[in-house]
This record gives C-alpha cells, sequence and structure tokens, in this order.
C-alpha cells in the first residue's frame, strides 16, 4: 500500500477525508492561493477536471497561505471565491503549510520524495503539482508556473492514468 492513503485531511468543509477514499484514482495534487497571478491556473486545472475526471483523475487542491500572504481568507471564503469565479468542482481541503515547521505531513512525505522534473525539496511557490498514478506512486512533480495544459504535466496525467 502507498504511504499517500495513510494520509487523512481536513476538506474545506472541515471532515476529515482519508486519501485512501481516492485509491484507485490518478491524483493532481496541487497547493492553492486565491490572490496570486498563477491563480488563473484554476481555469485550466478545472478543465483538465472536466476533460479527465470520468477517467478517473481527480484534482486536489490545498490552500496554502506561505507565499506572501495570497491565500488570506477562511475556508469558506476559498470555497466561495473558487465556486463563483472558477467553477472549481474539484476537492478541495483546508489551508495548510507546505514548507517550514509547521509542514503538513502529507507535503512533508511529497517534498522528500526523488521527483521530476522538479526534484524534491520545499514547494517553491503557489501551484506545484504532484502527479500520482492509481496505486498511489508519485509520478511527476512539476513547479507553480507549470500550466495545467503543458504538454509534459498532460502526458504525465495521461501515464497516471492508464
Amino acid at each position: 500500500m502507498s504511504e499517500l492513503y495513510t494520509f487523512t485531511m481536513r476538506t474545506i468543509d472541515g471532515a476529515h477525508r482519508s486519501l485512501g477514499s481516492f485509491r484507485g484514482k490518478a491524483l493532481l495534487l496541487v497547493n492553492v492561493a486565491s490572490r496570486c497571478g498563477l491563480t488563473p491556473q484554476y481555469r485550466g486545472l478545472q478543465a483538465l477536471y472536466e476533460q479527465q475526471h470520468g477517467r478517473g483523475l481527480e484534482i486536489l487542491g490545498f490552500p496554502c497561505n506561505q507565499f506572501g500572504s495570497q491565500e488570506p481568507g477562511t475556508e469558506a471564503e476559498v470555497k466561495q471565491f473558487c465556486s463563483t469565479t472558477y467553477g472549481v468542482t474539484f476537492p478541495l481541503f483546508a489551508k495548510i503549510d507546505v514548507n517550514g515547521p509547521g509542514r503538513a505531513p502529507l507535503y512533508a512525505w511529497l517534498t522528500g520524495l526523488p521527483t521530476a522534473p522538479d526534484g524534491p525539496g520545499d514547494i517553491a511557490w503557489n501551484f506545484a503539482k504532484f502527479v500520482v498514478d492509481r496505486h498511489g506512486a508519485v509520478l511527476a512533480r512539476f513547479a507553480p508556473k507549470t500550466a495545467p495544459d503543458d504538454p509534459a504535466l498532460l502526458a504525465a496525467v495521461e501515464r497516471a492514468i492508464a
């Protein structure tokens, strides 16, 4: 069993959800923010979700306020913004830290893995992306500026779904 499935995260609505509930799905995990120059990536993430969800892709958004305080709102405000501004329907989770001493255990695990094309270590900014296959193995990590429709990211998602 993949270690990924041992983590339980709080959803944006306050419920606890085991990542084991995503077993058998391809995943794209993204740390997100509402007031960032990269925030329009929500549009591309939602489009990708709509295109690939029926094939087994789940996108998991993890709001984070560690980069320039670009996610200052409450979970309710984040959810409302994502829904009304970008029509987000993929799962969103409660705000977390992805770096530093308060780093969520999930991100401690993710950032410790030998990943490519973006290597292991701290998250550089909002919208870093991890592609995970149906067995919970991390296949790729992409830098924040990598757009959701980037050919390399789409190829990794396709490998994860296959």
